[in-house]
């Protein structure tokens, strides 16, 4: 699953089941954390997607991957460990609810499924371009420049109903929102191919998906949507995820998020996250 289906953390997603732990079997074997808290004091066991790209997979590769080792190490954690589960409906109880992990390294703050820390970064939707198309300068979704062009967007996300709005959606592409990129490419992967080959003109996408991918093709502008400000919002804070009970366990990372929030924004700015602060204005460093 993609998009955090970026958007794991925004859209409503469907499927799946694992078998669950309970947590009697793993108070026998991890160890009990602070105030009695299910956290395992040596391993940072993560939950998380194993194919999710920028955000995580199962060789390591992803920010969120970096940044969990960074809160081992930072917390005296011996090792990071994962449960993989598709970043789909269940994803929580089949996972951090189930007690068989005490983290997600990414969650949109203020999702009623989990307990969030404080936010360690803020990001938008971004409108994707080829340069030298036209659309330079186009900032929002209602730009006259845009209301002829075919532009690509996720179903069932935020810029959706925004581009309704704007009229725009009569001659859009639509992407599937629940893709299992362990066997097809990414939304983000699939519009910039889309746009370099003439197939749409534009595209709206997760400000970190988007400019992961874009990375890769020095022929794409990445424009953050921050004077959006009719409809959806379009900028969101991302949070770690903990569980209800787990207090000592939030105020530890709360802590760490911190005292490390520019050794953070420096992991995500190399991963191209499109970084803003609450003023809507770019952090580059």
């Amino acid at each position: 699953m993609t998009f955090r289906g970026a958007t794991k953390l925004i859209a409503s997603l469907a499927l799946s089941a694992a078998m669950a732990v309970p947590g009697s079997a793993f108070a026998q074997s991890a160890g009990v954390g602070a105030a009695g808290e299910l956290v395992d004091p040596d391993v940072l066991r993560v939950c998380a997607d194993p194919s999710n790209m920028p955000f995580t997979d199962q060789s390591g590769q992803g920010f969120e991957n970096k940044l969990a080792e960074l809160v081992a190490a930072k917390t005296g954690r011996k090792s990071v460990s994962y449960t993989w589960f598709p970043m789909v409906m269940g994803f929580v109880r089949n996972t951090l609810r189930a007690n068989r992990c005490d983290i997600i390294m990414g969650y949109a703050q203020g999702d009623e499924q989990v307990q969030n820390t404080n936010a360690y970064y803020r990001s938008a939707y971004v409108l994707m371009f080829k340069k030298g198309s036209g659309l330079e300068g186009v900032e929002t979704l209602e730009d006259p420049k845009l209301a002829d062009k075919r532009v690509g967007v996720v179903q069932s996300t935020p810029p959706a109903s925004n581009m309704a709005k704007a009229h725009l959606m009569k001659k859009a592409k639509v992407y599937g929102l629940m893709v299992d990129t362990r066997f097809t490419d990414s939304p983000a992967e699939l519009m910039i191919k889309d746009i370099m080959s003439g197939e749409i003109d534009a595209a709206v996408v997760w400000g970190p998906m988007g400019g992961y991918y874009a990375r890769s093709n020095p022929d794409i502008a990445v424009v953050p949507l921050i004077k959006d400000k009719a409809g959806s919002r379009m900028a969101y804070r991302i949070t770690m995820g903990v569980r209800p009970s787990d207090q000592e366990w939030k105020r530890t990372l709360n802590r760490l998020i911190k005292d490390n929030q520019a050794e953070i924004n420096t992991l995500l700015l190399g991963y191209g996250v499109p970084l803003i602060d609450e003023q809507d204005k770019p952090i580059t460093q």
